[in-house]
């Protein structure tokens, strides 16, 4: 078993999200500015380990005023906390190019052991005769365990903003 250093192409990978919204439908949005380090056999994750950091700044929902005010002090208090990191403390084989990746994410100066589902997409080399591996994860979150509490009160009942964050990540890393 060989670990090998891996480092996010960010022009080939995603950072995407949904919430619920008045109860009745989902807003998505992205992170548009990552970093990760990946350092891995990829034939077997489980020796590995995952360094995930995220620019809260780069939050982009389509829509300016709802992107400022999660940035502001209500939400993600980027001022403060202008990053959101994960870092990788387990990696468990589910099936065949499938995990469970056991780790601490930081959102708000809060952590958090989170386990996000991990599969190996697979491996190649690009034109260039660069090696890439590609990984997709998916994954939820409570945002209030995390500070991010604001919420408005429906007339009809229920919130604004829902609690779960979903997450589809997708990685293609370059060999360093």
């Amino acid at each position: 078993m060989t670990k090998t250093k891996w480092i996010v192409d960010q022009t080939h990978s995603s950072v995407d999200f949904s919430i619920k919204h008045l109860m009745i439908s989902k807003v998505k949005g992205s992170f548009n500015e990552f970093t990760a380090s990946i350092e891995a056999d990829v034939n077997d994750l489980t020796s590995g380990s995952i360094q995930f950091t995220v620019d809260a700044n780069s939050i982009d929902t389509r829509n300016t005023d709802r992107d400022n005010h999660l940035r502001s002090a209500d939400f993600f208090d980027v001022e403060n906390h202008p990053t959101m990191t994960f870092v990788s403390k387990q990696i468990e084989k589910k099936a065949e190019n499938e995990y469970i990746v056991t780790g601490d994410l930081t959102i708000r100066g809060v952590t958090n052991t989170e386990k996000f589902e991990v599969t190996y997409e697979g491996h190649g080399v690009d034109p260039w005769g660069n090696e890439k591996v590609g990984f997709s994860s998916v994954g939820s979150i409570n945002r209030s365990e995390y500070g991010l509490t604001w919420n408005a009160a429906l007339e009809a009942g229920g919130v604004l903003v829902g609690d779960q964050i979903k997450f589809d990540i997708q990685v293609q890393a370059v060999k360093a």
